[in-house]
Parts: C-alpha cells; structure tokens; sequence
C-alpha cells in the first residue's frame, strides 16, 4: 500500500474461467520467472544460446502457455534453470507437465551428456 509491502493476501477463491483479469494476472506472475531467469544471466548461472555469431544470448521463449528454456548443457545450468522453475511453480501454482515436456540437445553434445552419464 502506498509502494509499501502490507501484509499477505489469502485468496479465498480463484478467478472464474475467462474471467479477463486472469490474462494479466498470468502476465503478472510470469514476468517474476523472466526476472528471476535474467538474474541468473547477470550472476553467469545461465548463458543462453546464439543463434548468430553476434546476436545476443538467448535464455528463455515464452508464449502462451508455452514455455522454452535455453542454457548449456552442463550440470549447474540444468539445476539452475530447474531450481528457478521450481520455485516458480512453488509461488504461482503453476507446475510442469512432464508429460508434455522435453529435453532437447544441439549436435554437439556428446551422447554420454545426453544419457546424463
């Protein structure tokens, strides 16, 4: 209240489905998760990936309800981005489905990478 932290808000219900405040409260939660994805970038936890030898590092592609995630594959990133998810999911609600989601490696990391070996 007046750019001062008040308290906790303890909903007591949810938005009802198509209700038009849901679009921006979505948008709202999620810019914490770009936030928190861009810290890491700023700290080197995170590097992105190129696309062109002088573009800048990609880390993240959201739209929708779609969600991609970049780093390299390496042990610390991995468990950055996921730690970064995981707390995500812990304040929004919001999970992943494992069932619709997955792993994709570029051409040179080598297979035992990929198995996680």
């Amino acid at each position: 209240m007046n750019g001062e932290p008040r308290g906790n808000i303890i909903p007591k219900r949810g938005l009802r489905q198509g209700d038009p405040l849901s679009p921006y409260l979505f948008i709202l939660c999620t810019e914490v998760l770009i936030a928190n994805i861009k810290k890491a970038k700023q700290e080197k936890k995170l590097t992105g990936i190129k696309i062109a030898k002088r573009s800048p590092p990609i880390s993240h592609l959201l739209f929708a309800d779609d969600s991609l995630f970049f780093c390299k594959a390496n042990t610390e990133q991995c468990k950055t981005v996921m730690d970064i998810i995981g707390n995500y999911s812990k304040a929004s609600g919001q999970e992943i489905n494992f069932n619709k989601s997955s792993v994709m490696f570029g051409k040179r990391v080598p297979k035992p990478k990929k198995r996680g070996d």
